[in-house]
């Protein structure tokens, strides 16, 4: 099963929806109201040691069920207590079980950058995010072309907000520094198929020059998994499952951060 075709024809059909629903004024008007975003890549720059970016995550096409009854605000909480340096939110409803509430909720407590995790195809989306108080937002370059990718990244940074690019090729690594990307995802997880290839970040990680910040995400359970990252110039992090499934995600992100109680 091509797992991201699918995700994405539905989201298609879900922006469309959004663009055609006259909300983009409203959207407007709570972005002129909201506080100046903070700075996703400034946060994970100057983490001290390892920069995790913590995510809310209930379900996924591949796992299922992961944590449908977790409490976003109460967790976001205990991430940054416990010393996320961001914080991700998936809002993609229909395959991720995520919430556009949740994010804003979880803006109105956090004080460390919060990070809309969703699939971004139209210029009405990144309104969305700026409207419901994101401070970046994720976009994907395995699923828009150069021009596409530059438009978004160039509309969100007007609207105060940073991207974290996400790739999983040399191509979409060489897409995302074309469109001027310094904040870069690279997931070991390929979204066609959903299986996992650990040595991805590592390979790929070479490919971006000096200022770019990399983000590392999926599959990373333990310390170890985060030292050998870190061995090929990785410091930054995603991560939700292994957090979210933990029956103590405030200790097992300490663990992780290697920081004493």
């Amino acid at each position: 099963m091509d797992f991201l075709a699918k995700i994405i024809a539905h989201k298609i059909k879900e922006s469309q929806e959004l663009s055609g629903s006259g909300k983009l004024e409203a959207f407007q008007k709570a972005i002129a109201q909201r506080p100046r975003p903070l700075s996703l890549k400034t946060a994970l720059d100057l983490a001290p040691g390892r920069a995790i970016i913590a995510e809310i995550k209930r379900a996924s096409p591949s796992k299922g069920e992961l944590a449908m009854n977790l409490d976003p605000v109460d967790l976001a909480r205990i991430y940054e207590n416990n010393g996320a340096a961001a914080i991700s939110v998936i809002t993609e409803r229909a395959f991720f079980q995520g919430s556009l509430e949740s994010l804003q909720e979880i803006k109105m407590e956090a004080s460390v950058p919060v990070l809309r995790k969703d699939f971004i195809l139209e210029p009405v989306q990144v309104y969305e995010s700026a409207a419901l108080g994101a401070d970046a937002l994720l976009v994907l370059a395995s699923i828009l072309d150069l021009a596409q990718l530059q438009a978004l990244m160039l509309l969100s940074r007007s609207l105060g907000m940073e991207t974290l690019v996400e790739v999983h090729t040399r191509k979409e690594m060489e897409t995302a520094l074309a469109a001027g990307g310094d904040l870069i995802g690279i997931n070991h997880r390929d979204l066609h198929t959903f299986r996992m290839d650990m040595n991805r970040a590592l390979d790929l990680a070479p490919l971006a020059p000096v200022g770019v910040t990399l983000v590392a995400a999926s599959g990373l359970k333990t310390s170890a998994d985060l030292a050998a990252l870190e061995r090929g110039g990785i410091r930054g992090f995603l991560i939700g499952e292994t957090l979210v499934t933990s029956p103590n995600p405030g200790a097992k992100l300490r663990e992780l951060l290697e920081r004493e109680a």
